[in-house]
């Protein structure tokens, strides 16, 4: 293991579930590795995420320094944390961020509360007490009504920072057979469902030489929609070509005729798959090509990996996508927010400096959908209408 820094956790205060748990503070370490050697190990982690991923965050990210946090348990990786430290306009002080972490490795342990508070700790120990840094923490979505990794950062002292405008996720049930499955769909999706299985579409799995394929769909959509695109699709390319097939998107398309007529980019690893892209032509629609596309990724996940759930991601307020996912999403997946971003900085001009940081942010981003708004009113309400079928997310 290639080793930069290997540190020991500082003494957790008294009651911490670390402690509770009996876990011993001084046998839980830190490591902080390279990259490519980073990708490989969380490749196996129950918690692992696009976001996550050094290859992804390196491409999105390019000016933010990436530091790839392992947490050892003597000796025993049980978890890490990919922590983007980013400097503030004139130098006027560093902020560290990660989103939907720190990762457990396996979920199951009968220590993992204890293992993520834990981790917190390091993390605190390292980025606001080490540092001087604001820590900026943000869970993923929880399966359960509560987001106990939110709950945990407050009651440790994480204040409550910025949150998404559209917060909801849509996380589909993969563990069910094919009766279960459609039963659990609302009864308007189901029958789009059974309209799609009727006009004569075939479905298939792709491998990445034939991305180019999703990119001519991708491109067609864009100019036919006539959208800011602001995802990250710009990472893509690096995701393809990442030489972790665990972490690689798998790619699935929809034909109708001989022609495609729609595709979508899946993020296949650990106990959370995740729709990242979908493209479509302008035949997909009247087919019904994203029901019949969605019921067959539904399937092959479940076939083909551990993954116990399917996150749709959100709608970004169009109400045509909400009906979409909430129709698959049915009586066995459940819609849980995002959290907010929990900070934390043990020094008041770090806290300071970071929150107005997150603010001039916030307000960017706000104007930014504004003018989009104001450019392509008409764009909008199409999407709004169509975004169930073709939506990119």
């Amino acid at each position: 293991m290639s080793l930069i820094a290997d540190r020991l956790v500082e003494t957790e205060p008294a009651g911490h579930p670390a402690e509770r748990a009996g876990l011993a503070v001084d046998r839980l370490q830190t490591r902080i590795i390279d990259g490519a050697e980073w990708d490989r190990t969380i490749a196996g982690f129950d918690e692992v995420c696009q976001e996550q991923m050094y290859a992804f965050a390196v491409t999105r990210w390019p000016s933010v320094k990436q530091e790839p946090m392992l947490f050892l348990l003597d000796g025993e990786i049980v978890g890490g944390a990919l922590v983007m430290v980013q400097s503030l306009p004139l130098g006027l002080a560093r902020i560290a961020v990660s989103k939907w972490a720190p990762m457990l490795k396996d979920v199951s342990r009968p220590d993992a509360e204890a293992i993520h508070a834990g981790m917190v700790e390091a993390m605190m120990a390292e980025y606001a007490n080490g540092r001087g840094q604001m820590l900026s923490v943000l869970p993923r979505a929880s399966i359960n009504p509560v987001n106990r990794e939110y709950e945990r950062l407050r009651a440790r002292g994480f204040r409550r920072g910025s949150e998404l405008g559209f917060p909801n996720r849509y996380i589909v049930n993969l563990r069910l057979t094919d009766e279960a499955q459609r039963k659990s769909f609302q009864q308007t999706w189901r029958r789009q469902l059974n309209k799609s299985e009727k006009a004569g579409l075939s479905f298939e799995h792709a491998g990445p030489d034939r991305i180019a394929d999703f990119e001519t769909l991708y491109a067609a959509m864009t100019d036919r929609k006539q959208f800011s695109d602001h995802s990250a699709y710009e990472t893509v390319p690096a995701l393809m070509q990442i030489d972790v097939p665990e972490l690689r998107p798998e790619l699935f398309f929809v034909r109708h005729a001989g022609e495609l007529v729609a595709g979508a980019l899946i993020f296949k690893a650990g106990d959370r798959a995740v729709y990242l892209y979908g493209a479509t032509n302008d035949k997909a629609l009247p087919l019904r090509a994203g029901y019949f596309m969605h019921w067959h990724v539904i399937r092959w996940l479940r076939d083909n990996t551990t993954a116990t759930w399917y996150d749709l991601g959100g709608t970004d307020g169009f109400q045509g996508l909400h009906q979409f996912k909430k129709g698959m999403v049915g009586e066995a997946g459940v819609i849980r927010p995002v959290p907010p971003v929990a900070n934390y900085a043990s020094r008041p001009l770090a806290l300071l400096l970071g929150t107005g940081a997150f603010a001039a942010r916030d307000a960017l981003y706000a104007l930014r959908r504004a003018v989009d708004g104001w450019r392509n009113p008409r764009t909008r309400a199409t999407q709004t209408r169509h975004a169930g079928e073709e939506a990119a997310e």
